[in-house]
């Protein structure tokens, strides 16, 4: 068998349905073989950097992965950045790069680097040594990715083994299972239900393990408001009466401090990164329960009473039926609503509509109104999704993904179309600065040309206005030093030259019903709003300063 019909056959065997890349010389014999398998769809990105960055949308908003293929040196490095995210997210992708002739390496042959360059980027490198070993590599490619804690997995294959007609090693059985329940669950019961003021925190884990209905029933008995990380934001829905906000630079004092009066906080499905907590300044209570799949996550940071490596699920299930429903100090809905509203009252001046231009806050709330629960939103990095994590509601556990800790600009719009591809049935939108999407505004065709309907929503201050903040406040720079008002970006031409249905929204009310009336269309849409470079940004807001 040919290794490139082998390579296809292990794909649909494992139930992936959807490739991103953009082909090369060395991919052809692949790319062939799934141009010919009517139950596999390859979508050509722009760029590389968008490859990855849309299997991780597909991924994070669906739960299954998605692979890559992209050819040796440029095309493979240019994906590290999608990669990497993807790691420091547990998000499980099969990445297949073409790699140089074994005889010809160290001969700097084209695009030749060294495979071992990627052995810190991804959860596993591999480099398959054989042809004959191609289909079972493969399988056990897959299997890494999605085996607790999951994450993106590379597999280098010589460009020369894709032509070849061998008998390829059957694949090996694997079976991709989550470390067992531990038992000092039961000293994680005991300790909850001693406290009188718990708390939860939820992170990515939840929502990987498909435990959210888990997380919010544990929340429930104990009467405990929930706190989220940048990747738990959506385990529980915005409007849930226990959600108390995100851990983030938009958090509220009034967050920091229900985190100090509590007295206990079960920690599930995150490792509590210095992003998530500030560079471990969250006064978290020293009574911690830590949940986590990766054993290297205990103790960083945050000294847990109670440390288990263990399944989210698994974990929740069992910790419920050894609860007695607790003996809470505190009324977890009443705190929650209590902060919420403290936050609103905060961020009220930012809400105004009449606001010329308005904020970044005013028009994500407007967004949000526009838009059906069941929508898939793609947050791209940048100072309008600091303000997201807590003025933006989640609808559920896969409706709202945003980079991690690794942070990266021009996500959105790519993964937004890789979520469009994972959910053909539901709403799709981007969230997106005018910084990230010049990162990624390539991808705007691809949308086109894919025919996909998503809506890319982006934020116009012609600024990089979270830099430009900072360095007025803190260096003394000129207002708006990283921006370019001289050369104002109009995005709706941009989109309109790649053959988009474009809009531009003059202010909030406007930018409310352009978005409803995009999202509705059955086509992709680009509307843009001009917000204030000049308004405050979501940390130092939060600071006082």
């Amino acid at each position: 068998m040919h290794v490139s019909t082998a390579v296809v056959e292990r794909l649909r065997a494992n139930g992936i349905d959807t490739v991103f890349g953009i082909p090369g010389k060395q991919s052809l014999p692949l790319n062939d073989g799934i141009d010919r398998a009517d139950d596999i769809r390859y979508v050509v990105a722009r760029h590389e950097t968008a490859v990855s960055q849309e299997a991780w949308g597909y991924a994070e908003t669906s739960g299954r992965p998605a692979a890559t293929i992209v050819v040796p040196g440029p095309g493979d490095m240019n994906a590290m950045n999608g990669l990497k995210n993807a790691t420091n997210d547990c998000t499980p992708l099969l990445h297949i790069a073409i790699e140089t002739e074994p005889e010809l390496r160290g001969g700097d042959a084209i695009h030749e680097t060294p495979p071992d360059i990627y052995d810190e980027i991804v959860k596993e490198n591999l480099l398959v040594e054989t042809a004959e070993a191609t289909a079972a590599e493969i399988d056990r490619a897959i299997a890494i990715a999605q085996t607790p804690p999951k994450g993106p997995v590379r597999i280098g294959i010589p460009k020369n083994f894709l032509k070849q007609d061998v008998a390829v090693a059957s694949p090996a059985e694997h079976e991709p299972s989550a470390p067992a329940t531990p038992d000092d669950v039961t000293a994680a019961a005991e300790l909850l239900d001693e406290a009188t003021k718990p708390i939860v925190i939820a992170g990515g884990g939840v929502r990987t393990a498909g435990a959210a209905a888990e997380l919010n029933a544990v929340a429930e008995s104990l009467g405990a408001p929930i706190v989220t990380t940048y990747k738990g934001k959506g385990v529980v829905g915005g409007d849930h009466p226990l959600w108390l906000g995100t851990l983030s630079g938009s958090a509220s004092p009034e967050i920091d401090e229900t985190l100090a009066a509590a007295d206990a906080a079960l920690v599930v499905g995150s490792d509590l990164d210095a992003v998530a907590t500030s560079n471990w300044s969250a006064p978290l209570p020293d009574e911690l329960v830590h949940v986590t799949l990766d054993a290297n996550d205990i103790g960083t940071g945050y000294a847990p009473t109670v440390g288990t490596v263990a399944d989210a699920r698994a974990t929740l299930d069992e910790l419920l039926t050894r609860l007695d429903g607790g003996r809470s100090g505190w009324d977890g809905a009443e705190e929650v609503a209590a902060v919420r509203d403290a936050y609103d009252e905060r961020i009220a001046g930012l809400l105004d509509v009449e606001r010329e231009p308005p904020t970044s806050v005013a028009c994500l709330r407007a967004v949000r109104r526009a838009i059906p629960d069941e929508t898939v939103v793609s947050a791209d990095a940048g100072g309008f999704r600091v303000w997201a994590l807590n003025v933006f509601d989640a609808a559920g556990p896969r409706r709202y993904v945003n980079p991690g800790s690794w942070a990266t600009m021009g996500t959105g719009l790519p993964a937004a179309i890789g979520a469009q591809l994972a959910n053909p049935e539901k709403p799709v939108l981007a969230l997106c600065g005018d910084g990230g999407l010049m990162m990624a505004v390539h991808e705007l065709h691809t949308a086109v040309a894919e025919d996909l309907p998503i809506t890319t929503v982006v934020f116009n201050n012609d600024d990089y206005a979270i830099i430009s903040e900072e360095a007025e406040r803190s260096y003394g720079l000129e207002s708006g030093a990283y921006g370019w008002p001289s050369a104002a970006l109009d995005f709706p031409t941009i989109a309109e030259g790649m053959g988009m249905t474009a809009f531009r929204a003059e202010g909030v009310a406007e930018l409310e019903e352009r978005v409803a009336e995009a999202v509705a269309r059955d086509e992709p849409v680009l509307v843009e709003v001009r917000t204030d470079p000049d308004e405050p940004q979501a940390s130092a807001f939060m600071e006082g300063a």
